[in-house]
């Protein structure tokens, strides 16, 4: 919608996880060392954790594409709210086996024989669960039952666990003891710094084909890290709609107006669950002082000068006869042709 007013090539802040977008903060770089390390020494068990939207699909997106595919066949499962039958069938079927049998015990013989060629072929067999934090009980045990699929000297399955935080909750119970023990690898990735944020919006706006410095004021950045707590996701979502916005009101500068506005519209409060407001107050002053330090010289070029963001948001003049400034979708459908 935006691209060819701000100059690029793509979205920069789509939903979608992008592999070629990926930000790598030093959490996320251990992480993508630590998977392809684990995946390719065979240890088995690997648990990823990570609050919601810091990147852990991307991230292992990233980590299919980084081996050869002659060296490894990968199985993901996005939705593990399955009974162990749905679950050893999508396994199955996303190993690129078709011809599935009704029987269990036929699956786990088929399993069995596709891993063993694979070990044949010297290619790694990996079984990915995303959103692993929601597996049932009796999944997980499938789970753990799965992983005795090995060789006297290796293992025939790699099994990664992929969830929020309270995935490591989840493995702590006493009842999953067992499982936990055969956790080889455990990594975590985190949320955005303030700083990390501004990096994080020029690393985006950069792979998008940008010839220029971002659109994003400095007051814009620190409010966005505060209103986004960090979270990549929400940055995006963030980013993108006053980006809309700013194509809307033909403006090619982006202060913190705007993301007031957005963010409103987003529903995403300032201030952090549980605290005051004047833990808010400190925390917006902090990521302030953090990216401005990023801008005054630390961000390695990151972000260069804007223009200072306008005091008010320009609005279509006198739109209806009512003078009063329409919403930030009515404006961007008036840009669009799609209202009159």
């Amino acid at each position: 919608m935006y691209n060819q007013f701000f100059g690029l090539n793509k979205e920069p802040f789509s939903m979608t996880p992008d592999p070629s977008c990926l930000f790598l903060t030093p959490a996320h770089r251990e992480a993508l060392a630590g998977l392809t390390y684990a995946i390719l020494s065979r240890k088995g068990f690997v648990v990823l954790t990570g609050d919601a939207g810091t990147g852990k699909t991307t991230l292992l997106r990233r980590v299919f594409g980084s081996i050869p595919s002659a060296r490894i066949r990968f199985s993901m499962v996005l939705n593990p709210t399955l009974t162990p039958s749905e679950f050893l069938e999508l396994a199955l079927h996303d190993f690129g086996i078709t011809e599935i049998p009704d029987s269990k015990a036929q699956r786990l013989i088929l399993l069995q024989q596709f891993l063993l060629e694979a070990h044949q072929k010297k290619q790694q067999a990996v079984l990915v669960v995303d959103e692993a934090h929601k597996l049932p009980m009796d999944v997980l045990e499938e789970l753990r039952l799965l992983s005795n699929f090995e060789l006297a000297e290796t293992k025939l399955l790699q099994i990664v666990l992929a969830g929020q935080t309270e995935l490591a909750d989840l493995l702590d119970r006493q009842d999953l003891r067992q499982l936990k023990q055969r956790i080889s690898v455990r990594l975590a990735i985190h949320p955005l710094s303030p700083t990390g944020v501004d990096h994080y919006i020029a690393h985006r706006w950069q792979k998008a084909g940008a010839t220029k410095a971002h659109p994003f004021t400095t007051e814009a950045v620190a409010h966005i890290a505060l209103c986004s707590h960090g979270i990549p996701r929400l940055v995006n979502a963030l980013c993108d709609n006053a980006l809309m916005l700013a194509y809307a009101t033909s403006n090619t500068s982006i202060g913190i107006e705007q993301i007031i506005e957005v963010s409103k519209d987003l529903s995403l409060d300032e201030s952090p669950h549980g605290t005051s407001s004047d833990r808010s107050t400190a925390a917006r002053g902090e990521l302030k002082r953090s990216t401005q330090l990023a801008v005054n010289g630390h961000s390695n070029g990151a972000v260069n000068e804007l223009p200072p963001a306008p005091t008010l948001v320009p609005t279509l003049e006198n739109y209806r006869g009512t003078g009063q400034k329409p919403g930030r979708l009515k404006r961007i459908a008036f840009r669009l042709g799609l209202v009159d």
